[in-house]
């Protein structure tokens, strides 16, 4: 399978598996099984167009200004350091769980209307995805389309499973324990692909 998109695809996975409002709200309309398909489609909507925002705005940067690429490559290797030693502090401290419980409210364009204001308002979504991923991505130069590519598969496979698999998954995430066990695979792989960054030639 292509290098590119299995690196997309690890680090878009790594990045997403974070606990959010976001992700939360998909897991509750899971569970209640309301409105899936509509927010999972709203989800990987939004993610596909803010991924390849960030590869194709990076990707045509790294033409114009092929410096930015050493700086992005050690922002972003900045950023993922950071970003795995906090998952990492969060897998050994940790206590809470995610709350999942509450009915799912309101019709299909509150669904919508949540989901939507849950993905674009949160500053963090530009961060990782415009920011973080197109950085990435351009350091691959004619693969960063392929890289783009694995990281919007991650999203739609997570969203996917999130939306989905929400009632089989609820039991085993209600316990601090399992967000733990996370938080320690989210900041070793954060950690493993900052190193990948800092030895990019």
């Amino acid at each position: 399978m292509n290098a590119a998109w299995i690196a997309g695809f690890a680090l878009s996975f790594s990045l997403i598996l974070a606990i959010g409002a976001q992700n939360a709200f998909v897991l509750r309309q899971g569970l209640m099984r309301a409105h899936v398909g509509a927010v999972v489609a709203i989800c990987c909507l939004s993610e596909a167009i803010l991924i390849f925002a960030g590869v194709a705005g990076f990707g045509a940067l790294s033409e114009m200004a092929p410096w930015m690429i050493t700086a992005m490559r050690w922002g972003g290797a900045a950023f993922l350091v950071l970003y795995g030693l906090r998952s990492l502090h969060g897998a050994w401290t940790a206590a809470d769980a995610l709350e999942t419980g509450g009915a799912a409210r309101g019709t299909l364009r509150a669904a919508i209307g949540t989901a939507l204001v849950l993905t674009w308002a949160n500053p963090h979504v530009y961060l990782d995805t415009v920011g973080l991923i197109g950085a990435v991505a351009a350091t691959y130069g004619p693969g960063r389309w392929m890289f783009g590519t694995g990281a919007l598969s991650a999203s739609v496979l997570f969203f996917a499973l999130l939306g989905y698999g929400a009632r089989g998954l609820a039991p085993i995430f209600a316990r601090p324990k399992a967000w733990r066990i996370l938080d320690g695979v989210v900041g070793a792989t954060m950690l493993l692909l900052a190193l990948k960054l800092i030895f990019t030639a």
